[in-house]
């Protein structure tokens, strides 16, 4: 079938136009053997898409771009038994294989075929899907390619929802959500009168702000240069904000909070950023980072701090979660006003409009945009 899609075509940095990122129509093969078809929805504009533009995150081109997402299967696969035509869904961007060492302890996260595909630029069954007008196979970002107003993905890139929830909302739980939340919750550890700390109020940033509130955080403190952002900071549920434009950032909180809070989180993508979380976070504390700076960049902190104060930093990709125990519980609670994650959106605009998008992500000035397929 025909549809339209946003293809990567090249990526460099000193390219503010995004020319390399074309909205195509290409031709979309039919779903192989575990393999589901879906209408899109709506799609995220991530910093993680925007680190293929720019190169940050090397992926193999050209690709259809783009990795959170809601949408309606359209079509099964041969041996798919647990979807349905008509079924709504959000994507997991590391679709998890089941039986690897790492999926079988429940850190799908970290699954080894899962992210090798997704380096490869392949679904989980190793199938390309994506045929542009030359007739040149294309590569999918983080098994979904999202940017498209059809895909085709593996079976265990799919969440099932309720069908009563909003499709335009529940696209942000693929990946901010389920990021920052879960950087909270699975990753952090964070309990009712936990202080906690974050550093970068993205979409993924603020969903962490959400998240420690519905958990009962106390401090919850929010960082950031913006200061729309630390307003909205403190609708979700921050109880102090400080403007790193204005401020340091590390003596402020270490100020508001007797010496540093005992979790932190980065969601920045910046080492020097990290660092700074690293030294607002109290003696015996966690530090959590689900930022992704260049590959280059390299971490400097006083090492003797590690064994003499028990200091704990963590890594935590796709928020530590098993997404499909972990995305209906956020949606639970989204359900419930515990996560008003709808605030987040700053502006839905149209596929053709994806560079524009780009761009004002680049630039500060978006929160998270949704592509309304």
């Amino acid at each position: 079938m025909k549809t339209t899609a946003a293809v990567l075509r090249s990526a460099d940095p000193s390219d503010d136009r995004y020319s390399g990122l074309r909205v195509e129509e290409v031709e979309l093969l039919p779903p192989g053997r575990g393999e589901v078809l879906v209408q899109v929805a709506f799609a995220g504009i991530c910093h993680s898409d925007l680190s293929v533009v720019n190169g940050t995150r090397i992926r193999p081109l050209p690709l259809v771009l783009g990795h959170e997402a809601s949408g309606v299967v359209a079509e099964i696969g041969d041996d798919v038994d647990d979807f349905q035509v008509g079924d709504h869904v959000v994507f997991s961007f590391v679709p998890p294989c089941g039986r690897c060492e790492w999926c079988v302890v429940g850190r799908p996260a970290l699954c080894a075929p899962g992210n090798r595909a997704n380096s490869e630029g392949t679904l989980l069954t190793g199938s390309r899907r994506f045929v542009d007008a030359d007739g040149a196979t294309l590569s999918h970002h983080n098994g979904v390619s999202a940017f498209a107003r059809h895909l085709v993905a593996s079976r265990a890139s799919l969440i099932r929802i309720e069908k009563t929830i909003s499709l335009r909302d529940a696209a942000l739980f693929g990946c901010a959500v389920v990021t920052g939340v879960g950087a909270v919750l699975n990753s952090a550890g964070v309990t009712a009168g936990t202080g906690i700390t974050i550093f970068g109020l993205g979409g993924i940033g603020l969903s962490a702000i959400a998240g420690a509130r519905a958990a009962g955080a106390h401090p919850i403190i929010a960082v950031d240069r913006i200061a729309r952002k630390l307003d909205l900071a403190v609708e979700l549920g921050a109880t102090h904000v400080v403007n790193a434009e204005s401020d340091d950032p590390v003596a402020a909180v270490r100020a508001l909070s007797r010496g540093g809070t005992p979790a932190v989180i980065e969601s920045v993508g910046s080492e020097r950023v990290l660092a700074q979380a690293y030294a607002a976070t109290a003696v015996g504390g966690t530090t959590v980072t689900v930022g992704l700076p260049h590959p280059e960049r390299q971490l400097s902190i006083p090492a003797i701090s590690l064994v003499a104060e028990e200091r704990v930093i963590r890594g935590s990709y796709m928020g530590s979660a098993v997404p499909r125990r972990d995305v209906p519980r956020y949606l639970e609670l989204y359900s419930a006003g515990q996560l008003p994650v709808d605030r987040l959106v700053s502006d839905v605009i149209p596929l053709e409009s994806i560079a524009d998008g780009m761009r004002a992500l680049a630039s500060g000035d978006a929160i998270r945009q949704l592509i309304s397929m």
